[in-house]
């Protein structure tokens, strides 16, 4: 069994039945417990945003809008192109039922980590901020019945593993989810639009076959990494701020073409998801049926690749922000899964089946720029090439961010230069790798980060659910107006 068998075994096992109820279990636990909390209270979200309630006198970083940015730089990436297509293509249409359903629960979910994160974060000498789950875990992790059974001393150490599990994993997972799927996937969709002898010719290093068109696309998306990180999270919410709302304009623009161009086959659309989310469907070329659990198996990976809820990632960004009020900071960032998921993400869904691009067979990027390509006449993937070179780009920029600080917290601020340095040197490692692979070990990696937080969120939620009350009846009473 080769490389590529072995961690698509793994990803399938750490993908199965348990890690989607619990995933999603948590989701819906945190939405019952917080009364529905992502619809009642969406529109006070939405003002969080405007700048009505930015102080910029409050400890932190970066306003509430660019921690947003720099969270959704993070997650409207190629998941949105090259996700939503794997999904399709390998779980079927039905896939796209179950990353709503991620992206609906993940709204709590988000809503919940980012206000522990502001809770539990800590304001260095240099006044910058550092929080995300594995301060909350560290700091907060204490349920009264584990500490009545095993004790306070051993109940510590417990939280201090579970912070370093996250913290270790999430670095690690770093230069997957962050760096090396998004530079493969740009090479992949590049590969699809240029012409085919641009992508032929190339040299054997080790026994792999490198294309020189990979190659350069990966130098010069490490270069242009590197010139951002090195400026912290404030040059990367400043650049993130600014790539966002254009990209996510332009992107959604195309898609609304194709869309009113085919309207009289969205109703179809939506029919067929729904349809296909509970019963198997005939794949591309009628080989094999997509079962409900493959639909639902790769909807939730690719939903959490999209949206990051669960995974731990967001609350590191969310925590940089400027303000003392932690759990408006949970629902400034309960707005990602909104736009990201259910939003950006239905859009590439329902143009990849208005267009009947799926029956093609192919996959990831190449499917959404072809599906972009037949609804555009033939200039589709002009948006899909400069889309996906933005999405990758911003979503690097980010995920640096949430590296770095992971190593801060393992190994001390002098690694955080060594990890940046790693971190730009494997953009060109993921642009020369093989796409199949990268994804599978990103899944994996994901998975790993994932269940230390989800434990956290569920340890604390009796925190964030009481801070919130609070808020709430500050908020009905006027204090903020």
């Amino acid at each position: 069994m080769g490389l590529n068998e072995v961690i698509g075994a793994i990803s399938g096992i750490v993908w199965g039945p348990v890690m989607i109820v619990f995933l999603v279990g948590t989701g819906l636990y945190l939405t019952f417990r917080l009364r529905f909390l992502q619809v009642r209270y969406l529109g006070h979200a939405l003002k969080c945003i405007s700048g009505k309630y930015d102080d910029p006198e409050e400890e932190g970083d970066i306003s509430h809008f660019r921690a947003l940015s720099a969270a959704l730089s993070a997650t409207i990436g190629t998941g949105n192109i090259a996700g939503v297509a794997i999904a399709i293509a390998l779980g079927g249409p039905g896939a796209v039922f179950w990353m709503w359903i991620t992206a609906l629960v993940g709204m709590a979910t988000k809503f919940t980590s980012c206000s522990l994160a502001l809770r539990f974060r800590e304001i260095g000498s240099d006044g910058t901020a550092r929080g995300g789950p594995m301060y909350f875990l560290e700091k907060g992790f204490a349920p009264k019945w584990l500490i009545a059974l095993a004790g306070e001393t051993r109940t510590r150490r417990w939280a201090v593993a579970l912070a370093v599990a996250f913290a270790l994993s999430a670095m690690i997972a770093s230069f997957g989810i962050g760096n090396m799927v998004q530079a493969n996937s740009v090479v992949d969709g590049l590969s699809y639009v240029l012409p085919d002898t641009w992508n032929a010719t190339g040299f054997n290093l080790f026994g792999f076959r490198i294309g020189w068109l990979s190659l350069i696309i990966g130098l010069v998306l490490a270069l242009l990494v590197g010139l951002v990180i090195l400026g912290g999270i404030r040059r990367i919410a400043s650049v993130a701020s600014r790539l966002v709302p254009g990209m996510s304009v332009i992107y959604v623009a195309g898609a609304l073409v194709i869309l009113i161009l085919h309207a009289d086959k969205i109703i179809d659309a939506f029919v067929m998801i729904f349809r296909h989310a509970f019963t198997p469907y005939s794949a591309g070329g009628g080989v094999a049926g997509a079962t409900m659990a493959m639909a639902l198996r790769w909807g939730v990976a690719r939903g959490v690749f999209s949206n990051e809820s669960g995974l731990g990632s967001a609350p590191m960004a969310h925590a940089a922000a400027k303000t003392r009020e932690m759990v408006r900071e949970g629902f400034v960032a309960m707005l990602g899964p909104l736009i990201d998921t259910l939003i950006i993400c239905t859009m590439t869904a329902l143009v990849i089946l208005v267009t009947g691009a799926r029956a093609t067979g192919l996959t990831s990027t190449s499917l959404t720029a072809h599906a972009f390509d037949v609804g555009l006449f033939g200039y589709g993937h002009v948006i899909i090439g400069f889309g996906l070179i933005l999405f990758a780009y911003s979503t690097m920029i980010s995920w640096s961010y949430y590296g770095d600080r992971c190593a801060q917290y393992l190994l001390g601020s002098k690694a955080v230069v060594w990890y940046r340095g790693l971190y730009v040197l494997l953009v060109v490692v993921g642009a020369v790798g093989g796409l199949r692979l990268i994804w599978d070990i990103a899944d994996v990696l994901n998975a790993l980060m994932a269940v230390p937080n989800l434990i956290g969120l569920l340890a604390l939620s009796g925190i964030a659910a009481g801070l919130t009350k609070k808020y709430l009846e500050r908020l009905k009473a006027g204090e903020f107006d």
